[in-house]
């Protein structure tokens, strides 16, 4: 016969015995759970009063609210080669800069020199974000005090544009439009767009006045053709002030030394022509491809409008002074002198003091033989004039910065703003 009962060794302890649903807890149990629960909410509420005394409780970020006599501008695409001068330049003239880039072709490394530059807090602020995602842009713009915006963000590159033509019609047209919606949801009422002399593709007639027919021969000129059509169709009931610029072929870089242009290098083969010199001036490629020698100009090659980058962002500031609420201004920014890709070489040559070696290919597809700007609306009506004419010397500014960041901005570190 099996034995249940057993001899308890220790006492029983005191425990909570229920009855008709209720817990009956021992009162010495119930004391010391009040007095614990009374030490934290003691210790939550000091706490709460300490961090109220101190100066910085429930500041706001100085980019959250408007501040009189202090424009903030937004700048998207500031970590790449425009935008980055654009950056540069708004900040020596004491904007508030707000860098929006989702580093696909920006650098790291030009946000962390601005950083360095400009320090202090309320200068600059640098958010990681992509243009495509309207959820993102939306946020972005809800938890900042944005007074303008320059839309420099986009891919650039002809060639590449019509190997992956969709990828520049979400690049340019699709995310321009998430700016326009963002920036009419939350009342901002400046835009100054970075467009492109693309957009004209290959005029009948030279030079290319404001005026002349926008008929684009590639997706790149396409997808930034159909984005100003969504801005000025946006504009016509809106109050917006819009600025279009269009500018021509970007060589250059900082004066003195501190940015430069820095493009990917499984993207070399798209880039500009100046990159592709410098590369091989400095014997990362072999030689230059220079691409189409039969084209009905006097010497077969392509003929351009080269402005140098601290002209161009000198137009976009002076565009974002003289933007008006409920006008629209759109400006070619050139020199007004063509000059031949053989012209271009031969400079580079001598800016150098190499003499680099040149490979003569058929045509690249989506080129236009001649295009070169008449920038005379821009000379009257902003007051500007292109004063980096010189083309050897502004290779010779870029390639200096060239030789010394042979990998680019090397990786620097971020630093990231207060």
């Amino acid at each position: 016969m099996l034995n249940f009962t057993r001899t308890r060794t220790q006492p029983r302890a005191n425990r909570s015995m229920s009855l008709g649903g209720m817990d009956y807890v021992d009162p010495k149990k119930k004391s010391n759970v009040c007095g614990r629960i009374l030490m934290v909410s003691t210790l939550t509420a000091l706490c709460i009063l300490m961090l109220k005394q101190s100066p910085n409780f429930n500041t706001p970020s100085q980019f959250s609210s408007h501040e009189e006599g202090v424009t903030h501008v937004l700048v998207t695409g500031g970590a790449g080669y425009i935008g980055s001068h654009a950056a540069l330049r708004l900040l020596k003239d004491s904007y508030r800069v707000t860098i929006v880039d989702n580093l696909s072709r920006g650098n790291l490394g030009a946000i962390n020199v601005l950083q360095q530059l400009f320090p202090e807090p309320g200068r600059l602020q640098f958010i990681h974000a992509d243009l495509g995602d309207a959820k993102a842009v939306n946020k972005i713009f809800s938890e900042n005090a944005f007074d303008a915006v320059m839309h420099f963000a986009a891919v650039a590159y002809v060639g590449e544009s019509t190997l992956d033509p969709l990828k520049y019609y979400h690049n340019i047209t699709s995310n321009t439009l998430v700016v326009l919606e963002a920036m009419s949801a939350h009342g901002v009422k400046t835009l100054i767009y970075s467009s492109t002399c693309a957009t004209y593709g290959e005029p009948d007639k030279m030079p290319i006045t404001e005026k002349t027919p926008q008929v684009p021969i590639n997706p790149y000129g396409k997808a930034k053709k159909m984005a100003e059509d969504i801005i000025l169709d946006f504009h016509k009931n809106s109050d917006m002030a819009v600025m279009i610029l269009r500018y021509f072929n970007v060589i250059g870089s900082d004066p003195d030394g501190r940015l430069g242009e820095a493009p990917r290098p499984e993207l070399r083969e798209h880039g500009r022509i100046s990159g592709a010199c410098f590369d091989a001036a400095s014997g990362i490629i072999p030689d230059l491809k220079v691409r189409g020698t039969d084209y009905n100009t006097p010497d077969g090659t392509c003929i351009r409008d080269y402005i140098d980058v601290t002209d161009l962002v000198d137009a976009h500031v002076k565009a974002l002074e003289k933007a008006k609420i409920g006008h629209v201004g759109i400006y070619n920014v050139g020199t007004g002198r063509g000059r031949s890709v053989k012209e271009f070489v031969e400079a580079c040559k001598e800016a150098t003091g190499v003499s680099i070696k040149v490979d003569f290919l058929p045509r690249r597809p989506g080129d236009y033989a001649e295009v070169y700007s008449n920038p005379t609306k821009i000379n009257s009506e902003l007051n500007w004039t292109a004063k980096y004419t010189n083309l050897q010397q502004s290779l010779q500014i870029a390639w200096r910065w060239q030789k010394a960041h042979l990998n680019g901005y090397g990786g620097a570190p971020l630093v990231m703003s207060a």
